[in-house]
């Protein structure tokens, strides 16, 4: 496993991460037995940076986590605050915010947050700037050793990255969302700020094993979301009308190189572009982590295929991207 560091955290982390937003179940039920394998499995492979949210399943993310017994050394846990009820979208206070991270730390079995992030808070409240001094008091209390930032655009990109205490910016970025690359990453890495990109496969459509047909269950965030119903539309299939994702994904089978996988080409393009710290996929089986950790032993893609997937971004894919980028 590769290691980078992320950002002003000086954590040095796996390249390749857990998403864990699949262990509250929002991709369909998952057993405790299936949780603590993918955890067990993670461990295993040395996946050191794993990143949940206090709102994945009401809380049960973070319990499964903090339940684990097999935790590996140097391992480093995100999560987020900002899209509970209580805080969402406009009554946010010092005090609910600190009693959101509170209640994370009591899942998690910690005293202190390794990483808090700021969860998809609308672009207004960013503006503010409340929310940033807030996050750097709880710094100063040592409720939390770094925070950061998760959002939806470019936009909220830019704002957080005003802040000088942001140590991680997490985005959507995958080959269905590239726009990050011309701008935000250059600037993020001249802050010196960890970028993790979430949403690596595009909900999985990126892994193209789906068709036209396919159907979700009903507690899959793919079914109740397809549309933006619950909440941004970009964050299922990066904002693509599933149909057209599907039938994108299909048109990238024939650029991938011989004994990669779609899959494996996705992260591989993630994880060639300069200032990604992590990647986090979410799994819902041990072996398709296992499959996501060999997507780095692969050598850099050719430039020739960069420069294609880039064309067939702009041409191809970006016309279709549903809401703010």
């Amino acid at each position: 496993m590769e290691m980078r560091r992320l950002g002003k955290t000086g954590y040095v982390v796996s390249e390749i991460g857990l998403g864990c937003w699949q262990l509250g179940g929002d991709f369909g039920a998952v057993s405790d037995e299936t949780s603590n394998a993918i955890l067990a499995q993670a461990a295993e492979l040395g996946v050191n940076f794993w990143d949940t949210a206090d709102v994945y399943g009401g809380g049960l993310s973070e319990r499964r986590i903090g339940g684990f017994s097999g935790k590996p050394d140097g391992l480093r846990v995100a999560t987020k605050v900002g899209r509970a009820a209580t805080l969402f979208p406009d009554t946010f206070s010092k005090d609910g915010v600190r009693a959101s991270l509170v209640g994370s730390a009591e899942r998690l079995g910690v005293e202190q947050l390794d990483l808090a992030q700021l969860h998809c808070v609308p672009a207004e409240v960013l503006r503010d700037g409340s929310l940033f001094e807030w996050m750097e008091a709880f710094k100063a209390d040592g409720l939390i050793a770094h925070w950061g930032a998760s959002v939806e655009t470019i936009e909220e990109a830019f704002i957080c990255l005003g802040h000088p205490g942001l140590a991680t910016l997490q985005i959507i970025f995958n080959l269905f969302r590239q726009d990050a690359v011309e701008a935000l990453l250059p600037k993020a890495k001249a802050a010196d700020v960890g970028v993790i990109a979430r949403l690596p496969l595009a909900s999985g459509l990126l892994t193209g094993k789906f068709d036209t047909a396919h159907t979700f269950a009903p507690e899959d965030h793919r079914n109740y979301n397809r549309d933006g119903q619950a909440f941004s539309v970009g964050e299922t299939f990066a904002g693509l009308p599933f149909e057209t994702g599907v039938e994108l994904a299909d048109t990238l089978k024939s650029m991938v190189p011989q004994g990669m996988t779609l899959a494996q080409m996705a992260l591989r393009w993630i994880l060639d572009q300069d200032g990604i710290s992590t990647i986090i996929a979410g799994v819902s089986r041990p072996s398709q982590l296992v499959d996501n950790v060999a997507a780095g032993e692969f050598d850099p893609l050719p430039a020739g295929l960069k420069a294609s997937l880039a064309a067939f971004y702009r041409s191809e894919v970006r016309p279709h991207v549903r809401g703010e980028i």
